[in-house]
């Protein structure tokens, strides 16, 4: 496995890759990798003949209050785990590298962005869809890989490639969690003792909401109401949103009829997690 930082030795290895007839698979990530990573990278090796994965903290997705510079990063432990579970070449550049000092080229998405984390995060999904259609056309790859935990990014990121008729595969994959069930993430570093206990409430009150839902329950608010009630039994979580949502417009429903995505973002103290379940009506 090797590293590199420029786009243009990216491009030279996959060029030799494809010329040998190889398919590529990517993981776009930004790094301080886990368990869900991995399951991403392993999937990739599974169904490709080499694996691209990024680590790049995107400082366009993050808004002017957001934790760009405390986001954690640990280079050497993420080589290490890419190694071991099958990837071939590491991109790992520089912000320079990806963006010039005059660049001013962007990737807008409205309808799907404005709700759920869009709401509270404005310039987070202008952010991903640049960065990540950036890294579509440096890899070159036939698939990428992302996870099911950040639900709005995978239906985004999907409709973009569909819409833009993007020449890749978009393969999502199940959300990777801790035995005690929290969703596995990047930020749960971030937690002390006894946030982490507290952050627990996330899976509990989507878990509820989901046992409404196979005991027949329909109603939206009624769905909403249990889920906020559970969240907000924890002294430490302070919600941002709760919502009912169509699996793939991502707009809100009145009574559920088809598949649905239930979202939670909650603040643990002053770290804001994300959690959800699909369910098929």
């Amino acid at each position: 496995m090797n590293i590199v930082n420029t786009v243009d030795e990216v491009r030279q290895r996959v060029k030799a890759w494809k010329k040998e007839g190889l398919s590529i698979g990517l993981v776009p990530t930004m790094g301080y990798l886990h368990e869900g990573h991995q399951s991403l990278i392993r999937r990739a090796a599974e169904e490709n003949d080499r694996v691209v994965v990024s680590i790049f903290v995107n400082p366009m997705q993050f808004g002017p209050t957001e934790d760009l510079e405390s986001y954690p990063r640990d280079l050497e432990r993420d080589a290490a785990l890419c190694e071991k579970t099958g990837a071939h070449l590491i991109f790992q550049p520089e912000a320079d590298e990806m963006y010039m000092p005059d660049f001013c080229s962007f990737v807008d998405m409205s309808i799907l962005t404005e709700g759920l984390c869009g709401k509270s995060r404005p310039v987070h999904f202008r952010g991903v869809c640049t960065v990540v259609n950036k890294l579509f056309n440096i890899a070159g790859a036939d698939r990428a890989y992302f996870g099911q935990k950040d639900a709005q990014q995978l239906a985004v990121i999907r409709r973009m490639v569909r819409d833009l008729n993007m020449d890749i595969e978009i393969v999502g994959c199940p959300i990777i969690r801790e035995e005690d069930g929290l969703a596995k993430s990047s930020r749960n570093t971030y937690l002390d003792a006894e946030e982490r206990k507290a952050a627990l409430i996330l899976n509990r009150s989507l878990s509820i909401g989901k046992k409404l839902l196979e005991n027949g329950e329909r109603d939206v608010k009624k769905v909403i109401a249990g889920i906020t009630e559970a969240i907000n039994t924890e002294p430490l979580a302070k919600i941002d949103y709760v919502d009912v949502v169509d699996a793939i417009s991502l707009q809100k429903v009145g009574r559920m009829e088809k598949t649905v995505l239930i979202a939670v973002a909650v603040y643990i103290g002053k770290t804001r997690l994300i959690d959800n379940f699909s369910f098929e009506i």
